[in-house]
């Protein structure tokens, strides 16, 4: 039964301070076992003319977007057809991988790729996980995809799991696994 302290410079937001506190009980169950009802976690709060580092008074830091967060605004642009928007998350060095070991660098190319086989579809995701470490974090998202193949037929009900790998607020990359069986349309 842990009671970890933690010490913040005063001026983070509820939201912060509650995620500090639900990943720090994560961790300590993760590494001694414990269950979450029998890990206490405190925030003690340090007003900033009470904190120093290098000799000089700090702030609090603004916090990051979360990982989630980012990769649930890049999937609502993509599925929106907003290539713009979805790119802006996105690193210079990003890469999509999907079905068969198919790469692409940009969404453009992976679009284009998707005008042969489809005319359009839905994705449900249905839950999304996200595992840290340090400053990357990796997100799943799974669920199902509903559609329409370029021939009219109809497709519902496939699964899906999405994994991004996210640092320094933008996606480096977009893993794609799903049961969807391509067609020749």
């Amino acid at each position: 039964m842990p009671l970890i302290e933690c010490t913040l410079i005063k001026g983070y937001s509820a939201l912060t301070r509650r995620l500090v506190s639900e990943r720090i009980t994560d961790a300590a169950c993760s590494a001694i076992g414990a269950g979450p009802d029998f890990v206490t976690v405190t925030i003690k709060e340090v007003d900033p003319d009470n904190y120093m580092r290098g000799r000089v008074n700090k702030p609090a830091a603004k916090a990051p977007d979360q990982a989630d967060d980012i990769v649930s605004a890049y999937l609502t642009s993509l599925g929106e057809g907003d290539l713009k928007t979805a790119s802006r998350f996105l690193s210079n060095s990003f890469e999509m991988i999907c079905p068969g070991n198919i790469k692409f660098k940009t969404l453009v190319e992976f679009i284009d790729w998707t005008q042969n086989r489809y005319s359009n579809i839905l994705k449900t995701i249905l839950s999304t996980n996200v595992s840290f470490c340090g400053l990357t974090s990796t997100v799943f998202c799974h669920g199902t995809l509903a559609g329409t193949w370029k021939n009219g037929d109809a497709f519902y009900g496939v699964r899906f799991i999405d994994r991004f790998d996210v640092s320094e607020g933008v996606i480096n990359s977009h893993e794609i696994w799903n049961d969807l069986i391509l067609q020749d349309c």
